[in-house]
């Protein structure tokens, strides 16, 4: 089973008068990295979050979004009052010296620094409790996302490396043609050259066997066929994290491949080859979004 990197996770849920809602997104990355937007209320219990995180995402780029409302306002605040009365008392004296309407104090009031501020309430145990459940929610939502577009990535795999291994059958087929080809084109080279009876045929022999193990791939095949394989079982198996390895093998596939190619000489396994790579290259770009 394969689970992708991107999703989107969303959980709602109200605890007490408060209303929290959680929006967690993930995009591919090498490790795990995290940007946590979240309210003061929960500023205390940020390291607890981004652990619940990481422990149950592991992978990716992660996008996660807490807000708040209480008694219908997203950012709770509180006033003042002892800032506001002493303002209040140095505009009053101010205004009646100047002769100004006082209607309008309060409305300037609201606007002094540090008059209005952001609430210092801190979550309790109890709320805590309740609001990981929340979290959990939305974890367990964006997980059921990933393991869809997991299955697709899966199946996406499954069929480039089928490709390459169709592909790879028809190397093998092409493999003893092509090795009389290269001793058919040396015997007519010699006798264009320097004639049909003028060189030593078993001396010719010889050197034909010592150029074909040089230029041989059939241990190429067989390390190319066993990757495929150990690709396809890996795919299948249970457990989440396995990009890396995954990406490990491609890369030791994409070896394989290479080599055949700079031993091909033949112009219809170097047609295989190409095709070869651009399947690799499609399956690498799918694996950068496995978990």
């Amino acid at each position: 089973m394969v689970k992708s990197m991107t999703g989107f996770g969303r959980a709602e849920k109200a605890i007490g008068k408060k209303t929290f809602l959680v929006e967690i997104k993930s995009l591919n990355g090498k490790q795990f990295e995290i940007l946590l937007k979240l309210p003061s209320l929960l500023k205390a219990y940020e390291f607890d979050i981004r652990n619940l995180l990481s422990e149950k995402l592991l992978r990716g780029t992660i996008d996660c979004t807490i807000s708040l409302k209480q008694n219908g306002a997203a950012k709770p605040v509180v006033i003042n009052t002892e800032l506001a009365k002493s303002y209040y008392q140095q505009l009053a004296e101010m205004a009646e010296s100047l002769k100004l309407d006082t209607g309008s104090i309060l409305s300037s009031l609201l606007k002094l620094p540090e008059v209005v501020v952001p609430s210092t309430e801190i979550m309790d145990k109890d709320e805590w409790a309740l609001f990981q459940d929340v979290v959990n929610e939305a974890i367990t939502n964006i997980n059921m996302h990933r393991i869809n577009e997991g299955e697709m990535l899966e199946r996406d795999l499954e069929l480039r490396i089928n490709n390459i291994r169709e592909l790879q059958n028809k190397v093998i087929k092409l493999e003893p043609l092509r090795q009389q080809k290269i001793r058919e084109g040396l015997v007519k080279l010699l006798e264009e050259n320097v004639g049909k009876d003028n060189f030593d045929r078993n001396r010719m022999e010889q050197e034909m066997i010592y150029y074909i193990e040089k230029i041989d791939i059939n241990e190429e095949q067989v390390r190319l066929k066993n990757h495929c394989e150990y690709f396809i079982s890996l795919l299948k198996e249970p457990g989440d994290a396995k990009g890396k390895k995954l990406s490990f093998v491609l890369q030791e596939i994409g070896r394989e491949i290479n080599t055949t190619g700079a031993k091909a000489y033949d112009s219809e396994i170097q047609k295989a080859v190409v095709i070869m790579k651009d399947e690799l290259e499609k399956a690498k770009e799918q694996v950068l979004n496995v978990l």
